[in-house]
């Protein structure tokens, strides 16, 4: 256990180092995105450094989902441009990808051996998201706030420097809302960012918190 301690510090402090050379980490310019030839949103243009929370609020149907998948990646913008200098991404939105027949231990390792790159213990990591007495249940019998958990733990195990949240605090309790609060924080300390999408009924308080108020493209 201490020489992997010692091995991850290493790595930790490695990662800090390369992300500390390479600031930027997503940038976003004129960004549009149509649906049956109409634009979803107004053009979105931002920058996004290493350390910094960029968080995206708006009416409901503004577009905000759409918005996180055009940045992950999963849709193509129509216009406009996206840059991204962080070295790997992470991407946790509404369809949480568990596989229902598998437990939360299965979930999380297979996971881990197919990102192939991650040195986290995965009983440490449901041991820090508190999943530890639920690890042997499939995921089909975990509640809605348990599997909502289990996908974040996938965070941590991806060791990106960039994380793309679609409403990460639906279907959690006041702990749970606690738990992203503490993975967030923990992440941009260590030289990571984020974008969150969010209804806005929480909202992180720091300092190196961006907002952006996304704005429907009906009303242009």
């Amino acid at each position: 256990m201490r020489s992997w301690t010692w091995q991850h510090s290493f790595r930790s402090m490695a990662l800090q180092f390369a992300r500390s050379i390479s600031k930027g980490m997503l940038s976003a310019s004129k960004v549009n995105f149509e649906r049956y030839f109409e634009p979803v949103f107004q053009p979105v243009s931002f920058e996004l450094e290493a350390g910094q929370l960029l968080l995206v609020t708006g009416a409901n149907g503004c577009g905000k989902t759409t918005l996180i998948r055009v940045l992950a990646g999963i849709l193509h913008p129509t216009s406009g441009r996206i840059d991204i200098p962080a070295r790997n991404m992470a991407y946790v939105g509404h369809y949480l990808a568990l596989k229902d027949d598998l437990s939360v231990v299965e979930n999380l390792r297979f996971m881990r051996d197919f990102i192939g790159t991650s040195q986290r213990d995965v009983e440490s990591v449901i041991r820090e998201v508190g999943l530890d007495r639920v690890k042997h249940n499939q995921a089909r019998h975990l509640s809605a706030g348990q599997r909502k958990r289990c996908a974040l733990a996938r965070l941590l195990l991806s060791e990106a420097d960039l994380w793309l949240l679609d409403e990460p605090y639906s279907n959690l309790d006041t702990e749970g809302v606690g738990l992203v609060d503490r993975l967030l924080l923990g992440h941009l300390e260590a030289g990571g960012s984020a974008v969150v999408a969010t209804h806005g009924i929480h909202r992180p308080d720091w300092a190196d918190t961006i907002d952006y108020v996304l704005v429907s493209g009906a009303a242009a």
